[in-house]
């Protein structure tokens, strides 16, 4: 007994009690749980229990008037008892000075000759298969040893905090009985998905739970609601020896079959993969899901795909830099695809994208809202009626900017007279908060029958933003993208409390943009941008409002430390004209020793090394952290060492996380980005896109474009 408690005291439990602790108990509970036998706390004081043993009897023995005889016996009992009460505190000092195992009962065998037993039935339990109510429970160890060679099996993925889970499990059990009754049984199966990490991260496991049955290996996703009936029910059509996967309902594209699908159809969702993608394996089956739900509606949405790898005219056609790219495409015409990339929403949004582009207003209150409350553009179409030729060429013109617009349209003539406007004209105007002197309060188009979707397009592109706007996270993709850009950074808030002080230094910076027609300006919380202004150089500025110029090539310049005023921003904006300015560019050290077979571009040197007229260039533009720039590393180095003996090609990479591209022909908006840059184009290059990124594919690319690359046979 003492060795056994020796072992529960060190931690070590036999390999039939191996179980993890039950949680903390209570009240009467604990109470049990003290007494109960063969509980931990059951050989927790045995010497507390052998007092109160000889007291009761003592009690018990002068309650009944029992003989000397019978009262020396217990007397006897109690100096036993007593002898074992002694003992139980020193083997409590020796767990306290050394290893209870240094103790070994006789006919026991010590903790340490035992260690190597325990050890190897830990190996051999977790491979070993167990049921729970009828379930197979599996893991990592034993998965792939018990599904091998079954026909079909179902399989239920878990988490043991899963509410949905745990009221799943007895529908899960019923569920089992069943199929182990069918002729021939199905095994029912469960895996923690939290434990066996392997196993669920091979079958995509990403929420709980998720039941998949394996036929004959290969998962099948169960769709149907989590009931006994419609499991069993797919359960035993999957199991039928004639069952075959249904076809997919992804279309699958051509060169061949390409344009034929795509210009008949009004809209369409295309995606661009490649088969070794692992972003691209992850959406596949979101992906079919969308596709088979989109189906269902009336009229249905087609999905299809494109393997960009094999159909290599497609990708360069499209432009195909990253692999997975969606594209929309009505009747042939491509628009991107911005939105979610799981099965819901999917769905949600191809829905909203094969209805109307404009969303029609019926009272006056709409506009009133957008216009005392809103925060951007407000675009509204006036016409007699829906099939007024104006209002078929607005739709048509509203389709090819609804991802970066929200159009509206009214055939109210209340709404006319509120705003003064006859049907088949474009009101362009700005939230109220927007207004100023400078500029009219809407911007009006009439829609002739001469007017074409491109004229409309022009004029909503020309007057979206107002003279000084908000530049914000939200909107800065898509408004801010026309350069020089100048932006003032305070604390900017429109709400009631202080929306006095914002606009008192938006003033100061509308008398300057009123003067400078050609530069877009706006201002900006200093919160929102504080990596910005962090990379700017101007968190120590001490001003409370600060301002710097975004150019066309990419570069930014920084508005010295200064008291703000019109006349201050007006004399950095005047300098930075006259070409006055120096940019700021982030930048780690350059080089001392830039020899290697990979050449090493920093802030500092890419205009002297990735823009130098004489020589072509590729560029790996990286990322420390990034797992798929860390596999390409040794690839890369490769790379450079078959071409070192080049001397007009140079094989270089940059650090994009911690230095300034101060280019903006070279967009950087994942990593690994790679681009040529050939000698007599670098305002143009090549962006690598299609392919994988191995020595074979990366050759090929390079010598594809280069323009100064001796070709002889031992470099070729």
């Amino acid at each position: 007994m003492l060795a056994v408690c020796g072992r529960l005291l060190k931690g070590k439990a036999p390999p039939a009690a191996r179980a993890p602790a039950p949680p903390p108990l209570g009240g009467a509970a604990a109470a049990r749980e003290a007494s109960s036998p063969g509980g931990y706390k059951g050989c927790a004081a045995p010497a507390e229990s052998a007092e109160r043993l000889v007291r009761g009897r003592l009690a018990g023995s002068r309650s009944r008037g029992e003989s000397e005889m019978g009262a020396a016996k217990v007397l006897v009992l109690a100096l036993l008892l007593a002898v074992a009460s002694l003992a139980s505190p020193a083997s409590a000092q020796a767990e306290r000075e050394g290893p209870a195992d240094d103790f070994v009962a006789p006919g026991e065998t010590s903790v340490d000759d035992d260690d190597e037993d325990i050890d190897d039935y830990d190996e051999d339990d977790s491979s070993e298969i167990k049921e729970e109510n009828g379930v197979v429970v599996l893991n990592d160890a034993n998965f792939d040893t018990f599904v091998e060679g079954k026909d079909t099996v179902l399989l239920e993925f878990y988490a043991p905090w899963c509410g949905h889970c745990k009221q799943f499990a007895p529908e899960y059990e019923k569920i089992a009985q069943a199929l182990k009754e069918n002729d021939p049984p199905i095994p029912v199966a469960k895996i923690d998905a939290t434990a066996a990490s392997t196993v669920s991260g091979r079958f995509d496991v990403s929420g709980y739970p998720t039941i998949k049955i394996l036929k004959k290996g290969q998962p099948v996703d169960y769709e149907g609601s989590r009931t006994e009936a419609e499991i069993l029910a797919k359960v035993k059509e999957v199991s039928q020896p004639d069952w075959v996967p249904p076809p997919e309902v992804t279309l699958v594209l051509t060169s061949e079959n390409f344009d034929l699908v795509v210009n008949e159809a009004d809209i369409i969702l295309v995606e661009f993969y490649a088969p070794w993608c692992g972003h691209c394996k992850r959406l596949a089956p979101e992906y079919e899901k969308a596709a088979k739900e989109l189906s269902k509606r009336t009229p249905p949405i087609p999905l299809a795909k494109v393997d960009a790898t094999a159909e290599t005219d497609l990708a360069k056609r499209f432009d195909i830099s990253g692999y997975p790219l969606l594209k929309i495409f009505r009747k042939g015409k491509p628009f991107d695809y911005n939105g979610p990339r799981e099965k819901y929403g999917i769905v949600d949004y191809m829905i909203e994208q094969a209805g109307p582009p404009s969303k029609q207003i019926q009272a006056v209150k709409q506009v009133q809202e957008f216009v005392k409350d809103g925060d951007d553009v407000i675009i509204i179409g006036f016409f007699k009626g829906d099939q007024d030729p104006a209002y078929q060429l607005y739709q048509d013109a509203a389709n090819n900017l609804r991802e970066e617009f929200k159009f509206h349209h009214t055939f109210s003539n209340e709404m006319s007279t509120f705003l003064k406007v006859d049907p088949g004209k474009l009101v362009v105007m700005q939230p109220e908060k927007f207004h100023s002197k400078y500029e009219p309060k809407m911007h009006v188009l009439e829609i002739k029958d001469s007017t074409d979707a491109t004229e409309v397009k022009d004029h909503v592109v020309k007057h979206a933003l107002p003279l000084v706007g908000h530049r914000k996270s939200a909107n800065d993709a898509k408004r801010y993208t026309k350069k020089p850009l100048v932006v003032v950074y305070y604390t900017v808030d429109f709400s009631f409390d202080y929306r006095v002080a914002t606009q008192y230094w938006r003033n100061k910076v509308l008398e300057v943009a009123k003067d400078f027609p050609e530069y877009t300006f706006a201002i900006a919380d200093e919160e929102d941008y504080s990596s910005e202004i962090k990379d700017l150089g101007l968190v120590d500025s001490g001003e409370d409002v600060n301002a710097a110029i975004f150019d066309e090539g990419g570069k930014k310049y920084a508005m010295e430390p200064e008291e703000f005023d019109s006349d201050v921003l007006r004399e950095f904006v005047v300098s930075f004209k006259k070409g006055k300015l120096k940019p700021i560019v982030k930048s780690q050290p350059v080089p001392k020793n830039n020899k290697g077979p990979v050449k090493i571009v920093v802030g500092k040197t890419f205009e002297s090394i990735v823009m130098d007229p004489k020589t072509d260039v590729l560029i790996e533009f990286y990322a420390p952290w990034c797992g798929h720039c860390k596999k390409l590393e040794p690839i890369y180095t490769e790379l450079g060492k078959k071409y070192k003996t080049q001397k007009n090609l140079v094989i270089a990479k940059m650090d994009a996380t911690a230095n300034d591209v101060t280019n903006e022909n070279y967009k950087v908006e994942g990593f690994p980005t790679i681009y040529f840059a050939p000698s007599n184009k670098k305002k143009d290059p090549i962006k690598f896109g299609s392919g994988e990124r191995d020595l074979e594919s990366l050759s090929k690319f390079v010598e594809e474009y280069a323009t100064k690359l001796s070709r002889t046979k031992e470099e070729l």
